[in-house]
């Protein structure tokens, strides 16, 4: 097994992370594992560059190869918003039901069929002496009406993937961890090998 830190504080990314990379013969290394206590902060403007800033800030500390993601919603009424700022959307970094409760009064008056969204998910590998990786994943749906479902984190509630009528909180991991934007991501790692 090839083992990969993952530069994230997020239990959940780090959660969903494993399950998906356990199948491609991956380990995912927590920050916790290597008893890091580092937030390294996101200045890009992308996604990709978020990620690429996170992955190597970690890969300079560790010496180690490194996954880091960075993802977000993107709501098509809204131009694109909260994009970037997803988990930080109504203020507090990692509010979800913030977050969620401001994209639906943003939303308010915006009918069901106008409602298209999209999650993306840049992840970047870096190794040491080696130049930064970066493969992309999304996934297209839309916003609903209100929150609904029990598992999943951020957006999940509210968000409905296309082909399907019910929320990834609804879902659950299983489906999510196959269609979800950080999924579609995940499959194109193994050209980084």
């Amino acid at each position: 097994m090839k083992q990969i830190v993952l530069a994230t504080n997020n239990n959940h990314k780090l959660s969903e992370f494993r399950q998906m990379c356990e199948p491609l013969g991956i380990t995912i290394l927590s920050l916790a594992d290597l008893q890091l206590d580092v937030d390294v902060e996101e200045t890009g403007s992308t996604f990709a560059e978020n990620a690429a800033i996170k992955a190597e800030a970690i890969m300079q500390l560790t010496n180690l190869p490194v996954f880091a993601d960075d993802s977000g919603l993107e709501v098509a009424a809204l131009n694109g918003a909260p994009g970037v700022y997803s988990a930080r959307y109504a203020g507090v970094h990692g509010d979800d039901t913030a977050n969620n409760e401001k994209l639906l009064v943003a939303l308010a008056t915006v009918p069901p069929a106008q409602r298209q969204a999209r999650f993306v998910c840049a992840i970047a590998y870096a190794k040491p002496h080696e130049a930064t990786q970066i493969v992309e994943g999304t996934c297209d749906g839309v916003i609903a009406l209100s929150l609904d479902g029990k598992t999943g984190f951020g957006y999940d509630p509210l968000f409905i993937p296309q082909g399907y009528n019910e929320s990834f909180a609804d879902l659950g991991s299983e489906i999510k961890n196959q269609v979800s934007h950080r999924a579609k991501a995940l499959q194109k790692v193994k050209t980084l090998f």
